[in-house]
Parts: C-alpha cells; sequence; structure tokens
C-alpha cells in the first residue's frame, strides 16, 4: 500500500551566508567539552566512548567513504580523512570517487555491503526514498562535540537539518549551502551594457542583443540538461507561489500544467524556437558546454548552482567576473518577488546502517563538521558550508561567492526549494525529456506530457513510500 509521511515544510528564512560573510574567520570557537555520544549500532568492531571518540570508532579499523566527484572534487573529504588520521593514528580512511553513485552503490546495499559514508549526489544519486529505512540517523552526529569542543549543532546555520529530514528521521546531512541562479560574465555585460533578465520577454530581448553580437543566450551539456527544469520550477514558484511548488512536490495530477509552469515553458519555447540557445548541447559533455560560456563566451547566461564557479576555475576565461542574478519571472506581478531564491542545502552526506564501520562513517562526517575542515572547503572550493563563521566578507576574492550574499541580502525571507526530483529520483528520466525540448525537437505540450507521465508513474505506484509536504 502507498504510505503517505508528513514531511515539514522547511522554513529556511534567510540562509545565512549573510551572517557568514559579516562573522570573522578567526579565532577560535567557544571552549565547552561536551559530553560523548552512544556508540554506533554497527555489525563493525567498536571502541571506547569518550568526548574525543563520541562514537567509539575502533582502533585498528578502516572507513569506506565514497564520495560524489562533481563540481566540489573530493579533496574537500580527504581533507577531512587526513585529520582523522591524526584524531585517530591507528584508524585508515579510504576515499573514492564516484560519478555513478546508484549504479555502483545499490548493488552493494542490495549486498548487505554499503560503504560507510556516502555523499549521495549527482546526476545518478540514489532515489532517497529507496533507502531512506536503511540509513543510520544523524542526531546523534550534530549532537556530538566538534574538534574545538563545541557542540556540532550549535555551529550550523538554521534550516539546514530539515532538508535531510523524512518522516521525522534525519537521515542526511546536507554539507553545502547552494545558491541557485542565472550566473554570467559582469566584465561582458558592463563592457556591452546589458543587465541580467528579470522576466522571460526581458531575457528573449537579450537573446536578441547576444545575437546581435554573434553569441547565443544559453548553452548545455548533455548531461545538466535538466539544469533547466531546475530554473524553470524555480521561475514558476516565483510566478505562482506556493501552489505550485507544493502540487509538484505531491506530485498531483495536471501539476506540470499549472498556468505558471506552463508560461514559463512557454517562455523557453519561444527562446529555444529563436536559436537562442548553442545548438548540439544534447550532444555534449555538460563540462564542455559550460565551457562555451564561461571561456569560449559563445553563451551569455548559464543556469546552475553555486558550485560552478569552482567546477569550471580551469576553463574560465580570466577577468570574467562570474556573478550570479535571480532567476526570471513570467511578469511584474508574480506571487514572489524577482529577488525571491531558490537556495539550499545540499551534498547529502548519508551513513548506512549495514556499514561494516558505522561509528567511522560518522566520525568522518563529524570531522567535516569541524571549523578547520568547513574554512577549508570554503577557501578552496568558494561555497560555504552548513558551518557557521567560515567566508570572509571579501568572499575569499571570489565575486561569485560575494554574489551569493548579495543574491541572499536581496531576498530575504523568500528563499524556497523542494525534494521531490531527488527524493523520488527522477532526475535520470526527466535528463531524456529535457534533452529533446531543449534541442527544439519537441513543444510544449509534449515536454509537459512527458513530465507529468513520469511524475505519474511515481505518484501510482504502492511501493514507493511518498511525502506528503505542507
Amino acid at each position: 500500500m502507498d504510505t503517505s509521511r508528513t514531511l515539514q515544510r522547511r522554513h529556511f528564512l534567510r540562509i545565512a551566508l549573510t551572517a557568514a560573510a559579516l562573522t570573522p574567520v578567526a579565532g577560535g570557537l567557544a571552549s565547552c567539552a561536551a559530553g560523548g555520544g552512544e556508540p554506533a549500532a554497527s555489525s563493525g568492531p567498536t571502541g571506547a566512548v569518550s568526548a574525543e571518540n563520541p562514537f567509539g570508532v575502533a582502533d585498528g579499523s578502516t572507513v569506506d567513504a565514497v564520495i560524489f566527484k562533481g563540481g566540489y572534487g573530493i579533496d574537500y573529504v580527504t581533507f577531512a580523512a587526513d585529520k582523522l588520521k591524526t584524531v585517530h593514528p591507528t584508524v585508515t580512511p579510504k576515499v573514492a570517487p564516484s560519478t555513478q553513485i546508484a549504479q555502483e552503490l545499490q548493488p552493494r546495499f542490495v549486498g548487505g555491503n554499503p560503504p560507510d559514508l556516502i555523499d549521495n549526489s549527482g546526476a545518478n544519486a540514489i532515489g532517497i526514498s529507496t533507502i531512506v529505512d536503511q540509513l543510520e540517523d544523524l542526531t546523534s552526529v550534530i549532537d556530538a562535540p566538534n574538534l574545538e569542543g563545541t557542540k556540532i549543532r550549535d555551529t550550523l546555520y538554521d534550516g539546514v537539518v530539515e532538508p535531510g529530514t523524512f518522516d521525522g528521521k534525519f537521515a542526511a546531512l546536507n554539507y553545502v549551502l547552494t545558491v541557485y541562479a542565472l550566473w554570467y560574465s559582469a566584465s561582458l555585460f558592463e563592457e556591452n551594457g546589458w543587465t541580467p533578465p528579470k522576466t522571460w520577454e526581458e531575457a528573449y530581448e537579450l537573446g536578441t542583443k547576444a545575437k546581435a553580437k554573434g553569441k547565443f543566450l544559453f548553452a548545455w551539456g548533455k548531461e545538466a540538461a535538466t539544469y533547466y527544469q531546475t530554473l524553470a520550477i524555480a521561475s514558476a514558484i516565483k510566478e505562482g507561489g506556493d501552489e505550485v511548488r507544493l502540487a509538484l512536490e505531491n506530485l498531483e495530477p495536471d501539476c506540470w500544467s499549472k498556468p505558471a509552469v506552463q508560461s514559463v515553458f512557454e517562455g523557453l519555447k519561444k527562446i529555444i524556437d529563436a536559436g537562442y540557445f548553442k545548438p548540439g548541447g544534447s550532444g555534449t559533455q555538460f563540462t564542455a558546454a559550460q565551457a562555451q560560456w564561461s571561456n569560449d563566451q559563445d553563451a551569455i547566461l548559464y543556469p546552475s548552482g553555486s558550485w560552478i564557479e569552482n567546477e569550471m576555475k580551469d576553463t574560465t576565461k580570466s577577468g570574467f567576473k562570474m556573478t550570479g542574478a535571480a532567476e526570471p519571472t513570467v511578469t511584474s506581478g508574480s506571487a514572489l518577488p524577482y529577488e525571491a531564491l531558490h537556495s539550499t542545502a545540499g551534498e547529502p552526506f548519508v551513513v548506512p546502517s549495514k556499514a561494516a564501520n558505522v561509528a567511522g562513517g560518522k566520525e568522518l562526517l563529524r570531522i567535516m563538521l569541524s571549523k578547520d575542515a568547513a574554512t577549508n572547503f570554503a577557501k578552496e572550493l568558494l561555497a560555504p558550508t552548513i558551518v557557521k563563521g567560515t567566508v570572509p566578507a571579501d568572499g575569499f576574492g571570489s565575486t561569485a561567492l560575494v554574489s551569493q550574499t548579495t543574491l541572499l541580502e536581496a531576498a530575504g525571507t523568500n528563499i524556497f526549494s523542494w525534494q521531490f526530483v531527488d527524493y523520488y529520483g527522477l532526475n535520470t528520466d526527466q535528463l531524456v525529456v529535457w534533452n529533446t525540448f531543449l534541442d527544439g525537437k519537441s513543444d510544449v505540450a509534449t515536454l509537459t506530457k512527458a513530465l507529468q507521465g513520469i511524475t505519474d508513474k511515481v505518484a501510482k505506484d504502492d511501493s514507493v513510500k511518498k511525502i506528503e509536504v505542507k
């Protein structure tokens, strides 16, 4: 039978990257050694529990971590793993990269030997609904002391637990604060007297200006075609409000036919039909397509999360001045203002209950949440984690990081997100639909029917546990 569960609506009031930019990086956290947690319920060996070893990691054990190798790479986890070795000299952490999380790790779940820590991210992430019952509750991690001796929960921004909580279980710790935006070269825009579009009609008009300069408005790559779905959903929620968000989240019949969604699709289709998308995206690897924007400047706008700067750091034109702008609305009378922003905590880390070293997986995650590891992430990858006080006001010299602060300040409390695509694992099927649409080989009606079909298939599948979003 279909088991409906209630997911508390996320009150993501002003994710505090703004505060991060105003909080000095220097200075240690107040020392107040917290009590240790309970040893993990693991089939593997456990050691003595203490404030320094809250999960009872056993001497001589191995920690097996598999990390999605995307825009953030895996070096930040390796950094934490090196720190783990200084805390537990006899423990051996092994950090392995993956770009095919579901394909590589689902067989390990089935076989009862999943890794100890997983970054379940990327286009091929495992649908959380299929494994949530096999994951540890991570409340013990955020209630443990960090390496500085402060309770981790007290060092995190508000609103970061809810995105990883399913049916009351805190199953996924989303490590990175992500701002979704339309990214552009501030230097190129200044040179041409352009401004980021606030509506889809303005986007079309900007496409006309770009074409006159021999450039395209947008580019895309085959593995990232659904970045335009993310853009479209955000725009539709801004235009139509919570009615749109809740219809999509709850897999309602005809949710993709909501007027706001259709208006956004029509705006995109007008741009596609005008030839303002660089052709060939469905046959182009996504980072190569992104380089067409960041390095070649064949296209002038690109929708993405804030990982984009680090992902393209080696293929971005000198003096590019990467900057983010809020997603466009359809009209000036939208339900949410133009400044409203899609932002969330991302990169969901999970600890499987059947892992050989549950305690080790939790310990590596605890060390990642230390001030030192979180600051290293922000400095090296130019993106903030959920740990407060790690980003200086100058954003380590990054225009993209500073623009995230600006966008969040402008959005105020008008910050939103959604979970249905990741929770139900829809992205793989949706990629096919969006590549066809962006190629100009389908119309809005075909796009809508295909997306609704994917949604309805899950909605009608009684074997899939549903979460009701209110």
